[in-house]
C-alpha cells in the first residue's frame, strides 16, 4: 500500500496535525511519501522523521495546491491521499477526488485495517453516532487533529525537488487580504497541558478557576459544548467530537461528566485528573487520577499549591 501525505505548513514549519498523518499511514504499515509545498525547511524536518519527500515551491493558495496535488496523485498512483483537517484541505480534498474521479472521507479519526479492507471511522450527526466507511480504490481523506500521535525520529530520508508547470487558467481566486481569527491562537492540538471546564463549573464566574488553573500550569483552557453554548468561552476552546480531538500529556477535567461526545475527544490523553462532585460520574472510569467534591471548592484550593510549587522552583 502507498501512501501520498500532503504535509501543510505555516509558510516556514509543518503544522502538527499533518505530522500525525506519519503515524496514521504507519497504521496501516504503508509506504509513505511526503508532499510539501513553499517551505524547504519543513521538507528538510520531515525527512528526518524517514520520510521520503517531494518539495514543490510553485503553489501557495487553494488553486494551486490543488493543481499540484493532483498532478502527484497522477504521478505517485497512492491508494490513500492524506491531509490534515485543516481550512485549506476542506477546500482541497474534494476538488481532487472530483477531478480525478477518486473517493473522499473528510473529518476522519480512525482508520484501520480490517480482513485486507482499509476503514474509515468518522463522526457523524454532530458527534453523536460515529460510522464506519470503505472506499472502493485510492481515497482522498482528511485526518482530524489530534486523532494519532506525533511521530518518532527516524533514519533521514531524500528530498526530492521538482518543478511544476500550473497553468493560467487554473488560478481562479486571488487573495487580496487575510485576517487572522482569534481562533487560531487556542491550540489545543498541540498543547501539553489542558485544564477544561464543564456545565459543573455552574457560571461564567466560577469558570474563571478553569482559566487562572490553566495560567498557572502553562497550559491552554479546554470546554465542553454547555460553557459555550451559554457564552462563557469561545468556541475556539471546545474538545469534542464536535470540537478538537486532543492529546495532552496532562488534562484535567474540572466539573465535566463524561458524556461520549466529550471524552471521545480527550481520551487518549496521556494523564487525566477528573474533579467532580457525583462519584459515579462517567468521566472516573477513564480518569487516572478522580477527586470526588466540589469543584469549586477544590480548584482554588489546586491553584493555590501550583502556585507555591512554581514559586518553590525558582
Amino acid at each position: 500500500m502507498k501512501a501520498l501525505l500532503f504535509m501543510e505548513t505555516d509558510g516556514e514549519k509543518v503544522l502538527g496535525g499533518s505530522l500525525e498523518l506519519i503515524s496514521a499511514a504507519k497504521a496501516l504499515d504503508a509506504e509513505k511519501t511526503a508532499l510539501i509545498v513553499g517551505s524547504r525547511v519543513a521538507a528538510d524536518t520531515v525527512a528526518a522523521l524517514g520520510v521520503p519527500v517531494i518539495f514543490i515551491d510553485t503553489a501557495v493558495d487553494c488553486d494551486t495546491v490543488t493543481e499540484v496535488l493532483s498532478q502527484m496523485v497522477k504521478e505517485q498512483n497512492p491508494n490513500i491521499v492524506l491531509l490534515s483537517n485543516t481550512v485549506m484541505a476542506k477546500d482541497v480534498a474534494p476538488r481532487i477526488a472530483a477531478r480525478i474521479g477518486l473517493g473522499c472521507v473528510s473529518d476522519v479519526i480512525e482508520i484501520k485495517k480490517d480482513d485486507g479492507k482499509v476503514i474509515y471511522t468518522r463522526p457523524a450527526y454532530g458527534g453523536t453516532v460515529l460510522e464506519h466507511i470503505e472506499v472502493e480504490g485510492t481515497a482522498v481523506v482528511t485526518v482530524r487533529s489530534g486523532s494519532f500521535s506525533k511521530p518518532e525520529e527516524g533514519s533521514k530520508a531524500a528530498v526530492t525537488e521538482k518543478k511544476v508547470e500550473i497553468p493560467v487558467g487554473v488560478i481562479k481566486a486571488k487573495i487580496i487580504d487575510k485576517v487572522k481569527e482569534i481562533s487560531e491562537a487556542v491550540n489545543l492540538e498541540e498543547a501539553e497541558i489542558i485544564v477544561s471546564g464543564g456545565r459543573g463549573m455552574g457560571n461564567a464566574e466560577n469558570f474563571k478557576f478553569v482559566e487562572e488553573l490553566a495560567n498557572v500550569l502553562g497550559g491552554v483552557v479546554g470546554a465542553t459544548r454547555p460553557p459555550i453554548e451559554d457564552g462563557w468561552i469561545s468556541r475556539a476552546h471546545q474538545v469534542g467530537q464536535s470540537g478538537k480531538i486532543v492529546t495532552p500529556k496532562l488534562y484535567i477535567a474540572c466539573g465535566i461528566s463524561g458524556a461520549t461526545q466529550h471524552t471521545s475527544g480527550m481520551s487518549g490523553s496521556n494523564y487525566i485528573v477528573a474533579i467532580n462532585k457525583d462519584e459515579e460520574a462517567p468521566i472516573f472510569e477513564i480518569a487516572d487520577v478522580s477527586i470526588v467534591g466540589n469543584v469549586t471548592e477544590i480548584l482554588p484550593v489546586m491553584i493555590q499549591e501550583m502556585k507555591k510549587v512554581k514559586e518553590e522552583a525558582k
